[in-house]
């Protein structure tokens, strides 16, 4: 059975919008890309001194486990180009589930809904825009 996920995308190194597109046409292997929000260039969050990012969310329509969606975006940022920094730091490409259904997950390395999700304005504002539920999202139509 498929269900609705939420992605979040972020860069700010090199060309930050390319990195971003190329995500979005990466996240076809971790399913069907329903819906992509516009690209917002936005600040950096945590670490002031580093150049503004460019965010935006996606919807995703997958049969993949929470764990498995996670180790494939993981696989995506690392073929596109990320490497390990420090704690919000630049970076080429990042990716995070925000939502995966109406599920609640809390293991080693994985918790959903992200633990920051409503922190952060450049996160909601973009999911929002792709018709995420703050409560869980809307399954697809039968």
């Amino acid at each position: 059975m498929s269900i609705i996920a939420y992605v979040g995308i972020g860069s700010n190194v090199g060309n930050a919008e390319g990195n971003v597109r190329r995500a979005i046409r990466a996240l076809g292997e971790a399913g069907h890309v329903r819906r992509v929000s516009a690209l917002r260039r936005t600040p950096p969050w945590g670490r002031a001194a580093q150049a503004p990012f460019v965010n935006a969310a996606v919807e995703i329509e997958t049969l993949l486990s929470p764990r498995t969606l996670l180790e494939t975006l993981q696989r995506i940022e690392r073929r596109l180009g990320r490497r390990t920094s420090y704690r919000w730091g630049p970076r080429v490409i990042d990716l995070d589930i925000l939502l995966y259904g109406a599920m609640r997950v809390d293991e080693p390395g994985l918790v959903i809904p992200h633990p920051r999700l409503f922190e952060r304005s450049f996160v909601l504002e973009p999911l929002s825009e792709v018709g995420a539920s703050m409560r869980g999202s809307r399954q697809p139509p039968a």
